[in-house]
């Protein structure tokens, strides 16, 4: 019998193998494509953060520029009232209603009520004494607190 050496004839077998390696590499293509999109994606990400904070940076300068007008609006009203605090008119206007001084010429009139007009029997004004500073520490409780750096116990 004769041998013959023939090459083996490739099977479809080795077809699909063939066929899922090269589906198993990536081109070029695809590479460059999934770099660009993934780039793309970044500075998607990128741009919208950055809107973001603009807008809060927006929003942080209109809540200041709205205090600014406020502060100034303030200021201008407390230097127009400080101004008419140093004129004469306040002065006058002080002394007359609160200081009760009266010009040269003019006479003070202060109403009083009537005794027999009120139905109501008016009751004599208490006035109670009171004192208008704190009292004094005694010199120990001075040294009690000096050495002890606490009040003074109550015996």
């Amino acid at each position: 019998m004769a041998e013959t050496t023939s090459k083996p004839s490739p099977t479809t077998e080795e077809n699909t193998n063939k066929s899922r390696s090269r589906d198993r590499g990536l081109s070029s293509v695809q590479v460059m494509f999934a770099v660009i999109l993934t780039v793309g994606l970044m500075l998607a990400l990128n741009f919208s953060s950055r809107i973001q904070a603009d807008r809060d940076l927006q929003r942080i300068h209109e809540q200041v520029v709205q205090e600014i007008d406020f502060l100034e609006n303030q200021q201008t009203d407390l230097i127009q009232e400080l101004n008419y605090v140093k004129s004469d008119a306040y002065v006058e206007t002080w002394a007359r209603d609160e200081g009760k001084m009266v010009k040269e010429g003019e006479v003070l009139v202060l109403p009083q009520s009537i005794e027999g007009a009120n139905d109501v029997p008016s009751q004599p004004i208490i006035m109670a004494e009171f004192e208008t500073k704190p009292p004094e520490p005694e010199n120990w409780q001075l040294w009690w607190a000096l050495f002890f750096d606490s009040p003074a116990p109550d015996f």
